[in-house]
């Protein structure tokens, strides 16, 4: 199986840089922005894209992100829309690598070999379900590996060495290195310690890693870029669409250009990662 991410994080080894990862909620603030953010990231600088599908309890997340799950739930977004909004980026954007973040709950009431089905066709290429612990790798990784979509899973400071090879089991596309213990959006890791982890993961398996949770500008993705093969990014550019909204959810600027301005400088930060590492 090799899916756009392989081909992409192929690709990006190949020129010696590390991946920008975007991550964005699908619906926040509302269906038709939404889409527009998203396909504002491809020309902004970002290689892969995280979709969020939008739940009512997300337990891992801070407040940013969970405000953007509620502002896209209160505005109608469900996970056939968020299948569509994917579905319509393909239609102009067949490369980009997309991945769909988010909880069991709502892929379990959609229904598991209809929602594989349907992500399939809608040029769906991974899936990170947070809430699914390997021991439960029948009841989605499985079945998703099987269908073609990559099943990436997260390690994090707590993940030891005799945890970490049950972890990287079926993972496939990337690992994704939460840099510290929490909510998503806390402070930035200590980059020592996040490169010396990604150093301790790379020695169980040939798997690209990226590292996500804090990096909000394009000094810290430089930093971070420097050890790992990817940068992931979410909440500042969750922050950045909740901070073009007004009171009652009134758009005071364009969340697209207000998103794509952020990205684009976080993109340079990443490429040039690997240069500075060198110098």
């Amino acid at each position: 199986m090799t899916t756009r991410i392989d081909r992409r994080m192929a690709k990006l080894k190949a020129e010696g840089r590390p991946a920008l990862v975007t991550y964005f909620m699908g619906g926040d603030p509302d269906y038709d922005t939404s889409l527009a953010i998203m396909k504002a990231l491809p020309g902004a600088g970002s290689d892969v894209i995280e979709l969020g599908m939008p739940f009512s309890d997300p337990m891992a997340d801070g407040p940013a992100i969970q405000a953007a799950g509620l502002r896209a739930l209160k505005g109608g977004q469900t996970l056939v829309k968020t299948l569509k909004m994917a579905s319509e980026f393909r239609t102009a954007d067949n490369e980009t690598p997309i991945v769909l973040m988010g909880y069991y709950n709502p892929i379990y009431i959609y229904g598991v070999e209809r929602f594989l089905a349907d992500a399939k066709a809608s040029g769906i290429d991974g899936l990170i379900v947070v809430d699914l612990p390997p021991e439960m790798d029948e009841e989605l990784c499985i079945p998703a590996l099987k269908a073609g979509i990559n099943f990436i899973r997260l390690a994090t400071p707590t993940t030891d060495d005799r945890r970490l090879p049950k972890v990287l089991e079926n993972t496939s596309g990337f690992v994704y290195y939460v840099s510290m213990t929490g909510i998503t959006g806390s402070a930035l890791a200590d980059t020592a310690k996040v490169a010396a982890a990604v150093k301790r993961i790379k020695g169980h398996t040939a798997l690209p890693v990226c590292v996500g949770f804090g990096v909000k500008t394009a000094e810290q993705a430089r930093t971070i870029g420097a050890s790992a093969d990817g940068v992931v990014v979410g909440t500042a550019i969750v922050n950045a669409v909740a901070n073009v909204l007004g009171p009652k959810g009134e758009k005071t600027a364009d969340p697209a250009e207000a998103v794509a301005t952020l990205v684009s400088g976080l993109a340079q930060g990443v490429r040039s990662a690997r240069l500075a590492a060198a110098e």
